[in-house]
C-alpha cells in the first residue's frame, strides 16, 4: 500500500469555556482514526485550535476583567490535563487570532473578492440606543424566525440550525443593556454564495457520494430547494452570507475597511490551515508546497450541529479562493444519556470528563465503550452507566485481556517466557485471526469502529473457546504435556498480538504496555500478516486493566452538591437598616394626579412633572424617568409623591418633591425605572399610611 498524505482536524471549540464530553467523544473518534492512519503508514498531521473570536468572548473577558487575549490564553492553559487524559494526541494546537489565522483569512477574503464573490451593501444593523453601539450578532438575542424558539442569538438558532440575519429575529433586544434596539443603516461585506458559479459547484460537491455521509447529503440538499420550515413558511436556495461586522469586535480586520471585521464564521475554519501552517513553520516545512500537493487528503471532524458552515461556507471559500476542497466531512451526531436524555450536570446525568479522570477511571474504558458506539454515521449514541460497564467487563477484561493473563503465567514458569510452535489447530485459529485483518482496517477507514469492536470480540471468542476446550491449567498437571502446553499458550499469545493490533487504535495506552510485555516495537497493521515465532521470548506479564466498579459509575453521576444559600438580595440590594413607625411618620406619602407631563430641554433623562396634590396648587417636579416613559403615557395618571420632601433647586428649576418609582439595583442586567400607580378610586391628596 502506497504511502497516503492525510491532514486531519476536529471542529475548533470555542475558547469561552472548558471541554465538554462531547468534545471528547468527538476527538477520541478522529484520534482513534488518525491512529489507525498511522498504524498503516500513512502521514498524518493532526491539528486543532481554540475558536477566539466573536462577541461572547468579548462578553466573558470583560466579566472577568481580561483581555479577550488573556482570557484566551487562560482557557487554552487548561486544555492538555483532557487532552493528555483521554490519550488524544494532536500534533498541533493554535488559536484563532494566531498570525498565521490572520494572514490567511485576510488572503482568502482578498482572492474570493478578486473572483468576484465579494458585495458590499448598506444594510439595516440594529444599534444599542443605550450602550451607543452597533450590535455584533452575539449581542442579539430573540425569538427564532424559524421555529420560534425563545432566547437565541443573531445569527443562529440552536435549537433547529436555522442561519438568519439578526434583523430577521423576533422581539429582538441587546443581551448588554436589555434595551430594544434600533435599527441604522451599515455598510456590510457578503459572500454570494448565491452565485450560480457557487451553487452548481456546492450542488455537486455535496452529492456527489464522496464528501459527506449519505445522510448528510440528503439534509444538505434540502437547502438548495424550496423548503418549509418549522412554522409553516418556506425558504428558497442559498442565501449570500454577511462576513462583516462592525466594531467594537474581537476578531481580524477587514482589508482596507477600518473598523469592519471578518464574522467569526469566516475566520473559524481558515483556522484548521492556519493551525497546521503553524506546525508546519515549526518544522521548517513549507505551507505552500504541502498544500499544493495533489494526493493531499483533507479531512473535518465535525458535530451536525455545524454542518451548514462546513458543508456549504467552507467548500465554497476554498473553491473559489483558489484552495483545496476537503475531501471529506465527517459527521457524528450527539453523546446522550439513560436512552436518548439530554446531559444534565444538576440532574446527574452529566459525565464531566476531569471528574471521570479525577475518579481515577481508565480513559481507555472510555474510548473503547465510545468506540464500540460510534459507526460513522449522523446518529446520536447513548451512555448508559449499566451498558458502560458490561462492555468494558466482558469484552475488555473477560474476552480480551484474560487471553495473555490465562497464558503467559505457565510460559514464564515452564519455558523461560519463549514461545513455542503452534500445532495444526493452532495455526488454523490465528488463519482465522489474521483473515479478518482486511475488514476490521476497512471498519477503521469508514469511521465504523463499531464494526471494528464488534468483529475484534468475536475473534476474541474464537480464542477463548480455544483455550476452554484445550485447558491449559490442566495440561499443566498431566505428565508428558509439555510440548502441548507450550504449543496452546504460545497459540494464545501470538492471538493475544493479533487482537492488540486490531484494538490498539482505541486502546493505544493498552497496546504501549502490550508491545512493552511481548517485547516488540510498535504494532502496525501489516504486523498482522506475520507471527512472533518459536523461540521468541516475552516479558513478564502484569496485569493490564482492572473492572469497572459500579461505585465509581455511582460517584461519576452523583449530582453535584446543592450550593449553600446566597442570602437573597431582593432588588439587587440589601434591606436598609430598621427603623421605627415613628420614623415612618415623618414621611408624607401622597396620592398625586399628574396634570402635565413634558420633555426637559437640555436632558435626556428627566421628565417635568406638573402634580395635583389635593392642595388647591399645582407643583413642579423633575424625575428621572424618560428613558421608560413617553410624557403622553403619563399625564392625567395616578402617582405617589413624597410631599413633605424640601424643595430641591436644580439646572432646570425648583423640583418640589418626589415621584416613587421603583427599579433593580443593577440597571445593566435588568434595566427599567416603573412609576408606582395608586389603584383606581385613590384621590389626590389621600396620605398613604
Amino acid at each position: 500500500m502506497s504511502q497516503r498524505k492525510l491532514f486531519v482536524t476536529t471542529a475548533l471549540p470555542y475558547a469561552n469555556g472548558n471541554f465538554h464530553i462531547g468534545h471528547i467523544m468527538e476527538y477520541i473518534q478522529a484520534d482513534t482514526w488518525v491512529r489507525y492512519q498511522r498504524m498503516q503508514g500513512h502521514a498524518v498531521n493532526f491539528v486543532g485550535a481554540d475558536d477566539a473570536h466573536g462577541a461572547p468572548i468579548m462578553i466573558a473577558a470583560e466579566k472577568a476583567g481580561k483581555t479577550p487575549q488573556q482570557f484566551v490564553a487562560d482557557i487554552a492553559a487548561g486544555r492538555k490535563q483532557y487532552l493528555d487524559g483521554f490519550h488524544i494526541a494532536f500534533d498541533n494546537w493554535s488559536n484563532t487570532d494566531s498570525p498565521e489565522n490572520h494572514e490567511l483569512s485576510q488572503q482568502i477574503y482578498l482572492d474570493l473578492k478578486k473572483a468576484g464573490f465579494i458585495e458590499t451593501r448598506t444594510i439595516e444593523q440594529f444599534f444599542d440606543p443605550e450602550k451607543n453601539m452597533f450590535l455584533p450578532d452575539r449581542f442579539i438575542k430573540g425569538e427564532c424566525p424559524r421555529c420560534h424558539a425563545k432566547d437565541q442569538y443573531g445569527d443562529n438558532c440552536e435549537v433547529c440550525s436555522s442561519v438568519y440575519a439578526p434583523t430577521d429575529l423576533i422581539n429582538p433586544y441587546s443581551a448588554l443593556s436589555g434595551a430594544k434596539p434600533v435599527l441604522k443603516t451599515s455598510e456590510h461585506f457578503f459572500f454570494k454564495l448565491s452565485d450560480p458559479r457557487a451553487v452548481e459547484f456546492l450542488t455537486e460537491w455535496t452529492q456527489n457520494g464522496v464528501h459527506v455521509q449519505p445522510e448528510v447529503a440528503g439534509k444538505i440538499k434540502e437547502w438548495f430547494g424550496t423548503r418549509t420550515n418549522p412554522d409553516g413558511s418556506t425558504s428558497t436556495g442559498l442565501d449570500d452570507w454577511d462576513i462583516s461586522r462592525d466594531a467594537p469586535y474581537f476578531g481580524i480586520e477587514i482589508p482596507d475597511a477600518p473598523g469592519k471585521y471578518f464574522y467569526v464564521w469566516l475566520d473559524a475554519p481558515v483556522g484548521y490551515l492556519a493551525s497546521l501552517k503553524n506546525l508546519l513553520n515549526q518544522r521548517g516545512e513549507d505551507y505552500d508546497t504541502y498544500m499544493a500537493d495533489p494526493a493531499l487528503e483533507q479531512y473535518h471532524f465535525i458535530g451536525k450541529d455545524i454542518i451548514t458552515f462546513h458543508t456549504l461556507f467552507w467548500p465554497a471559500m476554498l473553491k473559489f479562493s483558489g484552495r483545496k476542497t476537503p475531501t471529506r466531512i465527517c459527521v457524528h451526531g450527539f453523546l446522550t444519556v439513560n436512552n436518548g436524555e439530554k446531559m444534565s450536570k444538576s440532574r446527574g446525568t452529566g459525565l464531566d470528563p476531569l471528574k471521570y479522570l479525577a475518579l481515577q477511571m481508565n480513559p481507555e474504558w472510555l474510548r473503547y465503550y465510545l468506540g464500540a458506539k460510534l459507526n460513522g454515521r449522523n446518529e446520536d449514541i447513548d451512555f448508559t452507566a449499566e451498558d458502560f460497564m458490561l462492555r468494558v467487563n466482558s469484552d475488555l477484561i473477560g474476552k480480551y485481556v484474560n487471553i495473555a493473563s490465562r497464558a503467559a503465567g505457565f510460559l514464564a514458569k515452564r519455558f523461560g517466557g519463549q514461545l513455542g510452535a503452534p500445532g495444526a489447530d493452532g495455526q488454523a485459529l490465528l488463519q482465522q485471526l489474521r483473515a479478518q485483518a482486511d475488514a476490521i482496517a476497512q471498519a477503521y477507514e469508514a469511521r465504523d469502529t463499531a464494526r471494528a469492536a464488534r468483529e475484534a470480540m468475536l475473534l476474541c471468542d474464537r480464542v477463548n473457546a480455544y483455550v476452554d476446550a484445550n485447558k491449559p491449567w490442566e495440561l499443566a498437571k498431566q505428565e508428558g504435556q509439555d510440548a502441548r502446553l507450550q504449543d496452546v499458550c504460545s497459540t494464545c499469545i501470538e492471538a493475544f498480538r493479533l487482537l492488540t493490533i486490531y484494538l490498539k487504535p482505541m486502546l493505544p495506552a493498552v497496546a504501549a504496555q502490550v508491545e512493552a510485555f511481548l517485547q516488540v516495537p510498535p504494532l502496525a497493521f501489516a504486523d498482522a500478516q506475520t507471527l512472533l515465532g518459536a523461540g521468541h521470548a516475552i516479558g513478564a506479564y502484569q496485569h493490564l486493566m482492572q473492572r469497572v466498579d459500579a461505585k465509581q459509575l455511582d460517584a461519576l453521576f452523583e449530582p453535584p452538591a446543592a450550593p449553600a444559600a446566597e442570602a437573597v438580595q431582593p432588588g439587587g440590594e440589601d434591606i436598609a437598616p430598621t427603623i421605627s413607625i415613628d420614623d415612618f411618620a415623618k414621611i408624607d406619602l401622597r396620592i398625586a394626579k399628574i396634570v402635565e407631563c413634558k420633555p426637559v430641554e437640555g436632558s435626556t433623562k428627566l421628565l417635568q412633572l406638573t402634580l395635583d396634590v389635593g392642595e388647591g396648587k399645582t407643583r413642579n417636579v423633575f424625575s428621572g424617568i424618560a428613558s421608560m416613559y413617553q410624557p403622553e403615557q403619563l399625564q392625567g395618571k395616578l402617582t405617589v409623591m413624597v410631599a413633605n420632601l424640601a424643595p430641591r433647586k436644580m439646572k432646570f428649576g425648583l423640583s418640589e418633591g418626589m415621584v416613587l418609582a421603583a427599579s433593580h439595583a443593577d440597571e445593566k442586567a435588568h434595566p427599567g425605572i416603573y412609576v408606582l400607580e395608586p389603584f383606581p378610586g385613590a384621590q389626590p391628596g389621600m396620605r398613604i399610611h
